[in-house]
């Protein structure tokens, strides 16, 4: 049995893989349309493309992790990953652009899906507390290559092309040598049991007429709409109250930071009776936070406090129960592939759908009584999903 800390540094280190790839284009969107040409509208597609990717090929990564082992399984997508980002980063044609952004969407949807089952088999007794860090991890290190992305550029100078693409490789890939080193160390042993044993059967197709899968899945479709349409137009709302592009930059900023506070509390929340409350009543939060934007859109800067802890709760209580309502965790990674691929589908639509209501309204009002509904959904799908029970189980 390797030692928990090996274990616990290899996962640290593929959690910090997990965003940064997709988290540092927004802050050189600009840079890349100077440089290739390409419409600004269109641009805006790679973080959809993304999402997509992810609906589409979240349900086979279970498959993929029952044939190789899930170690052998998520190196081999820390791999793919590290060559969709290089490939991503080549000059000359832009279809390296769209071509990398799709092969690190596949990798990313293999991870997503099963680091939570990783989480499950390798430490069943501390469960929150380790998608906690994982959430948090997630999150800190998406903002750090956000805000990091920017400077790296201008290490090139006047060469924009150059600097965002020398700004892409290194936020995304920077970490991954020690990252697939420190994951084949924990993981050769498995993956050499693997190479001399059949592959097993990885069919979970029961997942999906499964009720408890589909609370789970709708649990995670409305808590990532939330995430996403906020990361998407947190920043457009602030500007819109008068504040100017650094506030509103710091506005982004704070909402990230408390998003890594509410992330690291999963184990508190999640803790003996909470875990029984903590799905249902977390959106009270989110919902006080949404109401504050309404009735004082000034106070933007504080209203992202609140809102910030529960997209970072409502992440990591996602992820818990993705673990917790499964009995081992291969049918953990049968659910959190459904529950992955029907959240993100969701996820895909939301910003979108708050943008045109937005536009259609010339008001912040209705797209925010959007999200009001949708943390009402969370609240209700949360009773349910909470409740002691376990998929694909005769009730």
């Amino acid at each position: 049995m390797l030692p928990a800390a090996a274990a616990i540094i290899a996962l640290c280190l593929v959690a910090t893989l997990m965003r940064p790839a997709v988290t540092a284009v927004g802050p050189l969107i600009d840079r890349i349309s100077q440089d290739t040409g390409i419409p600004l509208a269109l641009l805006g597609l790679l973080s959809t493309i993304v999402l997509i990717i992810w609906a589409v090929v979240s349900p086979f990564a279970h498959g993929f992790g029952r044939r190789l082992g899930l170690g052998g399984a998520v190196l081999a997508a820390m791999g793919l990953l590290a060559v969709g980002v290089i490939v991503r980063s080549i000059p000359g044609s832009t279809v390296w652009l769209w071509v990398g952004t799709a092969i690190i969407g596949v990798a990313l949807a293999i991870g997503n899906v099963l680091l939570p089952a990783v989480i499950k088999r390798d430490f069943p007794l501390r469960v929150p507390m380790m998608m906690g860090v994982y959430s948090a991890l997630l999150g800190g290190a998406g903002a750090v290559a956000s805000g990091m992305a920017v400077p790296i550029a201008n290490l090139t100078g006047s060469d924009t092309g150059a600097g965002w693409r020398l700004s892409l490789l290194l936020t995304g890939a920077v970490v991954a040598p020690l990252a697939l080193i420190a994951w084949w160390f924990v993981s050769r042993h498995e993956m050499r049991a693997m190479r001399g044993s059949a592959a097993a059967p990885a069919s979970r197709l029961g997942i999906w007429r499964d009720p408890v899968a589909w609370q789970v899945a709708g649990y995670m479709g409305v808590q990532s709409t939330t995430f996403y349409v906020l990361v998407t137009w947190l920043a457009t709302m602030s500007l819109s109250t008068g504040r100017d592009d650094t506030l509103a930059g710091i506005d982004v900023m704070v909402y990230q930071v408390f998003s890594l506070v509410g992330s690291l509390t999963v184990a508190f929340a999640m803790r003996g009776r909470g875990a029984r409350i903590t799905p249902a009543a977390l959106p009270v939060l989110g919902i006080a936070g949404i109401a504050g934007l309404m009735l004082w859109p000034d106070a933007i800067g504080f209203w992202v406090i609140p809102l910030g802890v529960f997209s970072g709760l409502s992440l990591g209580v996602s992820l818990t129960l993705m673990a917790q309502r499964a009995r081992d965790h291969s049918t953990s990674s049968a659910l959190s592939g459904m529950s992955q691929s029907v959240g993100y589908a969701i996820a895909a639509i939301g910003p979108a759908l708050f943008g045109a209501v937005h536009a259609l309204t010339g008001s912040w009002t209705l797209p925010l009584v959007i999200l009001l509904v949708t943390m009402a959904l969370q609240a209700l799908f949360g009773v349910f999903a909470a409740r002691d029970r376990y998929v694909l189980e005769p009730r």
